[in-house]
């Protein structure tokens, strides 16, 4: 299940009176109370906002956004009653998006949320663009030259995860940690999957000109991410 929010606040009745107060204002969110309970939550959900406390009992909030950043770039709000601008440089420096600090307004807080997401979704819905290629993510959409391809759900977010490292060599073993999420997945599964994508996209797939092999070291989508 998608939710536009999640909440991370050791804080249970703020947490919850916080995710009641977006549901009113059709935010769809959810509110957990420590650093397992978020990763329970991205198991099986998605969420296109994060709002962590820096404090979650016997976990840092700190550690659980760099970790977070290692499998995400969704935005990630820390709200904290920590007021020190050193604590304010770390988030920011980890990953964070923005310091909130309580007492928050609802309604100011709601607001920033809505700009946020709506920000973060005019860039994510489409990733790619250009005169012959384009990659929407939000309707899972691939076209070229007008026309809609057919991908699996596995080789369509295998060339999101290329588009959105554009210009950068992608190892095998990291295309096999975050697309396959199975570190022991061959190579010969992913050139065929590889191999796939470029029938699809490439002019001329024997000489592909989009995803390129860097012999030795992986493979790199040639472009500009939009």
């Amino acid at each position: 299940m998608n939710y536009d929010c999640l909440i991370v606040d050791d804080e249970t009745v703020l947490a919850d009176s916080t995710a009641e107060y977006f549901q009113l204002f059709g935010v769809k969110t959810k509110a957990v109370y420590d650093a397992a309970s978020c990763r329970t939550f991205f198991k099986e959900n998605t969420a296109d906002l994060i709002l962590l406390d820096i404090n979650l009992h016997n976990e840092s909030g700190f550690s659980l956004c760099k970790e977070l950043r290692e499998q995400t770039q969704i935005p990630i709000l820390f709200i904290s009653a920590r007021s020190g601008n050193d604590d304010k440089l770390v988030a920011l420096n980890i990953g964070g998006d923005d310091y909130i600090e309580k007492p928050y307004s609802l309604s100011v807080l709601l607001a920033k949320v809505k700009v946020v997401l709506k920000r973060y979704a005019k860039k994510e819905m489409m990733i790619y663009q250009d005169d012959r290629l384009t990659i929407d993510v939000r309707a899972k959409q691939v076209m070229v030259e007008g026309i809609s391809m057919k991908f699996t759900s596995l080789e369509f977010k295998l060339l999101v995860y290329l588009v959105q490292h554009a210009n950068q060599v992608v190892s095998k073993q990291e295309l096999f940690t975050h697309v396959w999420e199975d570190k022991l997945t061959q190579d010969g599964t992913l050139n065929v999957h590889i191999r796939k994508i470029r029938e699809s996209i490439e002019i001329d797939p024997g000489q592909p000109s989009y995803i390129v092999t860097v012999w030795g070291e992986g493979y790199m989508f040639c472009g500009a991410s939009k």
